[in-house]
């Protein structure tokens, strides 16, 4: 879809709500103006088509209108926030950036800063270059501790908004950098729905935002879900208006998903999947206390092999900038998650590569999260493996507690509750407690080593 087309379609929602911001309210009317505005100074920018721009932003108005304008102008656009500050310059590099624009938050000033020439330009940049298309390079998380720049053109990840679809108030909880903040963006906006921008992330700052603004879309993870319900901050506020909760990134613990089911009855979850490599796949969940979900639609193909989920879509990525193709001979992309499959429907079990191997048998972590998850006190759990001469790999589990129990008190707690739960070799024969947090500013496990703090 071309941002034209779009302006007219906004042109008839100009007195609408777009974006609400720090409690102020930006109309459709005002955003066509400001990214109008944006245009005519990347004009006098001299910042052309093809240009490689580093966008150091969180969602605003002033942002969200900018992005546009150099969409608009088919730039090739590095979303950075904050939270990497400390690795923006290596970003900026991996990317080739030529650019460097930085934009307060409170105000339409923009600094502009040349950065050095790098050397030829990326053969996925040339060609975004050569058809004339805007694009976007993304980083993944790095949970794991490997980050890859990802490259989108946008005229084809665009296509999936053609279709007019629901206008809903939702909050953008998925950063500004992420596929599943670009997606919640766009998808909120080509539709004409309103974007409450969350500038605090933590449970009870969003349950209020929902009360407030009378969200009716709240796009988080699985790990936000279970702070949510451990804080009971939706007992302090007003949830009514919310109407959908969707959650990814992650694989979500069953009893987490039972229990948000359970004290939120009248809010309808809906799992989606979605890869940086990829977009956000439109999704149907089995039920609404169910993990088992049916992916794709129009412009995606499924397929499992040997257990493995490939996706093949329009929305693909063109590559990766600093890494190799992760593409089948015959146009698959291969996600690396394992999934269990019940005619059209699919459950997640996690990714290939975080599998233990305890002596030959095969250990998912999500599946010992999701029974540790059920112990009272447990706060968070992240399970990873660790070599061991004799069997191979251990299960270790580290934890938060909510409890005053010492170390050795909850170790023998945890071994008795998972007796009867888990057999031996998925049982953690490391436990770990940590009183730090185990999710990424994401919200997102992590699944790195953590340190012995008690």
């Amino acid at each position: 879809m071309d941002l034209a087309d779009l302006t007219n379609r906004w042109a008839k929602l100009a007195g609408r709500d777009a974006v609400i911001w720090r409690d102020h309210t930006y109309s459709y009317g005002w955003l066509i103006e400001k990214t109008a505005h944006f245009n005519r100074w990347l004009n006098d920018a001299k910042i052309t088509p093809g240009t490689v721009v580093s966008l150091e932003a969180d969602y605003s108005p002033n942002s969200i209108a900018l992005l546009l304008a150099l969409i608009e102008r088919r730039a090739i656009i590095v979303p950075l926030t904050m939270n990497i500050e400390e690795r923006k310059a290596e970003f900026r590099g991996l990317a080739g950036a030529e650019t460097r624009l930085v934009i307060q938050a409170d105000s339409d000033l923009v600094d502009s800063y040349p950065l050095p020439p790098r050397g030829s330009p990326h053969d996925l940049i040339q060609k975004l270059r050569r058809d004339f298309h805007p694009g976007m390079i993304l980083f993944s998380s790095g949970s794991t501790g490997v980050v890859k720049g990802v490259v989108h053109d946008l005229t084809r990840l665009f296509e999936k908004f053609q279709t007019i679809r629901h206008a809903k108030r939702t909050v953008t909880f998925l950063m500004f950098d992420h596929i599943g903040g670009i997606d919640t963006l766009f998808y909120t906006l080509f539709n004409g729905g309103c974007l409450i921008t969350a500038q605090d992330r933590s449970p009870e700052a969003i349950c209020r935002l929902v009360e407030q603004h009378r969200v009716e879309v709240l796009p988080v993870s699985p790990t936000f879900i279970n702070l949510m319900l451990l804080s009971e901050a939706y007992r302090r506020h007003d949830l009514s208006s919310l109407q959908i909760v969707t959650y990814g990134a992650e694989v979500m613990p069953e009893p987490v998903l039972k229990r948000f089911h359970e004290v939120l009855p009248h809010v309808r979850t809906l799992q989606k999947y979605g890869l940086t490599e990829l977009g956000a796949l439109r999704s149907k969940s089995r039920g609404d206390d169910s993990v088992w979900v049916k992916i794709g639609g129009e412009g995606y193909d499924i397929r499992v092999v040997d257990g493995l989920l490939q996706i093949k879509a329009r929305s693909a990525m063109l590559g990766y900038l600093n890494a190799a193709s992760p593409f089948t001979d015959d146009g698959w992309f291969q996600t690396g998650d394992l999934v269990e499959v019940d005619g059209d429907w699919l459950r997640i079990l996690g990714r290939k590569s975080d599998m233990i191997n305890v002596g030959g048998e095969k250990v998912l972590p999500t599946e010992v999260e999701s029974v540790l998850q059920m112990m009272d006190g447990v706060q968070e759990a992240v399970v990873r493996g660790e070599p061991n001469p004799l069997t191979g790999n251990i299960v270790v589990a580290t934890v938060t507690l909510r409890t005053d129990e010492t170390p050795d008190q909850f170790r023998v707690r945890l071994r008795q509750f998972c007796k009867d739960k888990l057999p031996p070799h998925k049982t953690p024969q490391k436990v770990i407690i940590d009183s730090g947090q185990l999710h990424t500013y994401r919200y997102k496990k992590r699944r790195l080593a953590t340190t012995e703090t008690n």
